[in-house]
Order: structure tokens, then sequence, then C-alpha cells
């Protein structure tokens, strides 16, 4: 009874909104159908069925003379507030939210007592405080306020040095990433030795760790972009080896998309590129290609678009088994993305050996993609760059067997 009381003090709007981004359950009777929503004002049709006021308002302003859910015809369109109903809802989020409260308030107590503790101990005892710590704040997203408020970023950051442990240093950094950390504070983790202790990890941790370190360097490096202030980490070798491990992990689609969208990141760095055909990027990428999801495709492809703009990029490509039919089958399978890397890769391997490549492109499928593209609702300069190549391929393979190929119809023919 007492929590009853004590709910209805709180504004139930309020209560809702404070309860919206949690994850706990609302039953299905305080939704509204309509909204999908919980109900603050529900009132009830002739039909008996209940909505929130404003939705049902709304959809009587649409023309509508129905009930949403039953599809009847309303006789009587007048509304009546099920006070019932809103007293149970009241009720129940106020119950939770008191629980909820309670909660937050001991977990941002033992947030605040290990960020004490830290300043005290060493060795496994601080591994220790700050796992715990780390786990307090993967969990629930209001104590990483209570840190940012009570300043404990310095003292975080602190652990990060030249003898760092790198078990301290993996649970400092999966701390890191997971807060709002402020512009100078950034700039104050680009220092050299954190930098290079963050890439040492990045090598040697778990899988969770190297996406933690993957997703802390793209956070620096945007801003080291927005600053303009150099980022001459991103060209260090063991970073992209530890990127291309990152990547080269199939049974995690997670960390693939982690490598691969730090690697594309860093290949807007022209002296970044020619260090990554050397690590074999490339052949490692074409090889992984097939096994990517939709999103990992795209990014996978583009990267490969960038690299053969380098002519041992180009060579690696065509080095590749292969490669050509693997790329052609890309062509109008994910989107208009694709197709357009897909295309920009295969005419970097036509520059280098035009007649070998129209021969193998045609042979599997080029030309009926390619009129796809052209037929298609694709950007103009797609299309016009696929009919370039249509017309390439035909000056360098046999017109009779390109449109053998193609299956062109008599009337096209």
């Amino acid at each position: 009874m007492a929590g009853a009381k004590e709910g209805k003090a709180l504004d139930l709007k309020t209560v809702i909104c404070e309860l919206e981004s949690s994850t706990m359950e609302v039953p299905s009777v305080f939704v509204c159908p309509i909204s999908l929503e919980a109900m603050q004002d529900p009132v009830t049709l002739c039909t008996g069925q209940t909505y929130e006021r404003s939705n049902i308002l709304k959809w009587f302003s649409l023309g509508h003379n129905t009930c949403p859910t039953t599809m009847q015809d309303l006789w009587d369109r007048s509304l009546t507030p099920n006070a019932t109903l809103r007293h149970l809802i009241l009720t129940w989020f106020s119950h939770k939210y008191s629980a909820l409260t309670k909660t937050l308030h001991h977990l941002h107590a033992t947030a605040l007592h290990l960020l004490d503790t830290l300043t005290k101990v060493k060795g496994q005892n601080r591994v220790r405080a700050l796992k715990h710590l780390r786990q307090l704040l993967d969990c629930h997203v209001s104590t990483r306020k209570t840190v940012l408020e009570h300043n404990a970023l310095p003292l975080i950051s602190s652990f990060l040095g030249p003898f760092t442990s790198h078990a301290v240093g993996s649970e400092v950094i999966g701390i890191l990433v997971n807060l709002d950390l402020s512009s100078d504070f950034k700039k104050t983790l680009m220092q050299p030795s954190k930098v290079s202790l963050l890439v040492d990890i990045m090598n040697e941790g778990t899988l969770q760790t190297k996406m933690n370190c993957a997703n802390l360097i793209q956070i620096l490096f945007i801003e080291a972009n927005a600053s303009e202030s150099h980022a001459e980490f991103l060209s260090s070798l063991s970073l992209l080896v530890g990127l291309l491990r990152l990547v080269r992990d199939k049974k995690h689609p997670t960390s693939v998309l982690t490598g691969l969208v730090l690697l594309n990141i860093v290949c807007s760095r022209e002296s970044v590129r020619t260090s990554l055909v050397t690590l074999g990027a490339v052949p490692q990428l074409i090889h992984l290609l097939p096994t990517l999801n939709n999103e990992c495709l795209e990014i996978a492809l583009h990267i490969l678009e960038v690299l053969s703009t380098l002519p041992e990029g180009r060579l690696a490509l065509k080095e590749c088994p292969n490669i050509i039919p693997n790329v052609v089958k890309l062509l109008m399978r994910v989107s208009e993305s694709c197709t357009q890397f897909a295309l920009s890769i295969l005419w970097a391997i036509y520059k280098l050996a035009p007649q070998e490549c129209a021969s193998k492109a045609v042979e599997a499928g080029l030309a009926p993609k390619l009129l796809l593209v052209i037929q298609s609702g694709c950007n103009p300069v797609l299309k016009q760059k696929s009919a370039e190549f249509l017309k390439m391929c035909s000056l360098d393979y046999s017109t009779g067997i390109l449109i053998s190929n193609c299956m062109l119809t008599a009337t096209i023919q």
C-alpha cells in the first residue's frame, strides 16, 4: 500500500518516460493497439476496445468511423475514460519505477566505491576493481553518467602507460570505449605511449578486447580529423596486422565488421594503402567475400576498390584465383554501391590484361549483368561506365560469343 500511495504522487507520463529505456516487458493490456506504447489516458469505445485517447482521436481525424482492432462500424463515437485501467497502469509503473530507482542508487554507490578503491590498490586488486567497474558500465548505461560526473576519466586513463600490464590496459580500454569522451580527453589518449599500448593490446588481447581497441582507435581517428591533428599511428604496421587478424575471424561477424570499418577508415590515408597491399590485404579480402553479410560485403568491396588505385593493388587483384568470376557475381546482387565497387575492381584488372579479363568476364556472365545495370534505375555515371565496359569487352572478345553469352533475343540482335 505504501508503494501505491507513493506511486500516486508520481506523474504517469514522467514515470513512463523514465522507464522507456529499460528492457522490462510491459503487460500487453497496458499497451495501446495503435501505437504499441504504454497508455497514459486509456479510453474505451462502444466495441469494448481500449486505446490511448490521443491515438484514437487521430484515427477519427483521418476520417475513420471504425474500431481499429475489430474494424467494426461504430454506432457511437463517444470515449469513456477507463479509470480502473489507468490506476492499474500507474500502480504497476510506480512499483517498477521505485524498484529501478533503488537499483540505480545501489549501482551508482557501487561505481563510486570502485573509483575510490582504484586510488588505493595495485596489481591484481586493481585488475579486479577495473573489471567490476567495466562490467557495471557495460550493463547499466546510467552508471556511465555517474563516472563522468565525478571526473573519473583522468584517474582511469592514468593507468595507461609504458609500464601498464595488458590485463589492466584491457579493462581500462573496455571502460573508455563505452564513455562519452570529451575532445580534450581524446587528445590526451593520442599520446604516443598510450597509442602504442593500445595497438599492442589489440594484437594480443581477447576478441572483445581487440574490438574495443579498434573502436577506440576509430574514435581517436575521427577526433584527429575533426581537429586537423596528425594520426600517424594509423600507419603503424602493427595496427594494420591487428586489423587484418580481426577481419579474418569468420566465426564472429561483429569482429569482422569492426575490423572492416576501421580498415575502411585507414584506407583514406594514401600512406597506408601500400602497406595494406604488402601485408596481403587484397587476397585476404577476396577470400572473405563469399562469407560476408551485405553490410560487410559493401565495406570490403570499397576497400578493394581503393587498393585497386595502386599499381601493386591491381596486380594483387589480378593474381587472386577466380577473382573475375567471383566479382562478376556481385554485380546487381546487393546494392548499387556494391555494383559500383565491383565494376571498378573489374575495370582495374581489365587495364592490366584486357583480352584475358574480357574473356573470363564474359564467360562468367558479365554481359547480361552489365545490360541489367544499363537498363536499371542506377545512377547515370554507373550506367555509362557499364556501357563503356561492355563496349570494351566486345572489342577484345568475339562479338558472336559475346552475344551468345549475353543471351540476347533476336530482336536485340
